[in-house]
């Protein structure tokens, strides 16, 4: 029988899905009753984020980066999902979507990038590969940021250049991926040659259920005021969103099986797959002009849908990738 956990940060670990969405519901009665406090939450969106990107690359060691690109079929695997896959995926439901430019850049921001955070947590707890989804996540943020502006132009068009605006986006992208694992890289470096760095870096690792439950909070809280008169068409693409998770279950199971996965390796690509990048692509939702503040909200929407999916994908993932049914299929290069 497990032993239950002991000590604050390891209860919170043990009980994360009821962290963060106690979190998500503590940000929203806070968005409702205080709405006035939510320009000064927005300010720290980015703090957050790129404290808990900081923490979650710490947990990616640099040292075996050149190894994981050598496991050819989870990385080919985990890559084709996420950017050939979930695009003719997305492609396939845009037109369905409200004609709001705002709420359809908001969803084209959300669905076309891979999460590289909470993806491990949930995989490790349905028994996915969380080793080797923690080696790919660097080269998934550099491919999803490389590819998304052209994602964008092929959804939205000649209507890109009235929504896209270069500069904040590329602050972003050096804010809050850059330079938090460059700090997490140079941490590791010091770890493996002081006793002191490895306290820091032990020290900094068990934050990062706090950190999630604080960015989910953060986020919720400064972008429920927003809502307004949007909120029927916020809630019109709460379907979308339970849709493509429910597609990309199959979806994620039929490639995997393409490529031979075992089942640990299988269940990570089934994650990857249907877990998206609302935290880190938030910051470029809200530089967009004022005039489409809801696709803010509209990314934020899919994270309240995500994380209560990832509930039933922890349950039902398993049974979808049982262990004896790629048992007899090798992974590797």
């Amino acid at each position: 029988m497990a032993q239950e956990p002991s000590g604050l940060v390891e209860r919170m670990e043990h009980h994360q899905i009821a962290v963060y969405l106690g979190a998500m519901a503590a940000g929203a009665l806070v968005g409702w009753a205080a709405p006035s406090a939510g320009p000064g939450l927005e300010h720290a969106i980015n703090p957050v984020l790129g404290a808990l990107l900081f923490v979650t690359f710490l947990q990616v060691p640099a040292a075996e980066l050149l190894r994981s690109l050598r496991d050819g079929r989870f990385l080919s695997a985990a890559l084709v999902v996420n950017f050939v896959v979930v695009p003719l995926v997305v492609a396939a439901m845009f037109v369905f979507l409200p004609a709001d430019q705002a709420v359809r850049i908001g969803v084209l921001l959300v669905l076309l990038c891979p999460c590289v955070d909470y993806v491990i947590v949930f995989s490790g707890l349905a028994g996915g590969s969380n080793r080797r989804l923690l080696a790919v996540t660097p080269l998934l943020l550099v491919v999803q940021m490389l590819l998304l502006p052209g994602f964008l132009y092929l959804f939205m068009g000649s209507e890109l250049a009235d929504i896209v605006e270069v500069g904040p986006f590329i602050e972003a992208f050096l804010v809050l991926i850059v330079i938090p694992l460059v700090l997490a890289w140079a941490l590791q470096a010091w770890a493996v040659r002081r006793p002191a760095g490895q306290k820091v870096s032990d020290a900094a690792t068990t934050t990062m259920v706090p950190l999630m439950a604080a960015t989910l909070f953060v986020v919720v809280a400064s972008q429920i005021p927003k809502l307004g008169d949007s909120l029927a068409d916020v809630a019109a693409v709460i379907p979308f969103y339970a849709a493509f998770l429910v597609v990309m279950a199959f979806v994620g199971k039929g490639i995997a099986r393409l490529f031979r996965l075992d089942a640990p390796a299988s269940r990570a690509v089934v994650f990857t797959g249907a877990t998206r990048n609302s935290l880190v692509v938030l910051p470029l939702a809200l530089a967009v002009p004022d005039t489409l503040s809801v696709a803010a909200v509209v990314v934020v929407t899919q994270t309240l849908v995500e994380v209560l999916g990832m509930v039933a994908y922890v349950r039902l993932v398993p049974r979808l990738v049982p262990t004896d049914e790629a048992a007899a299929a090798p992974t590797g290069s």
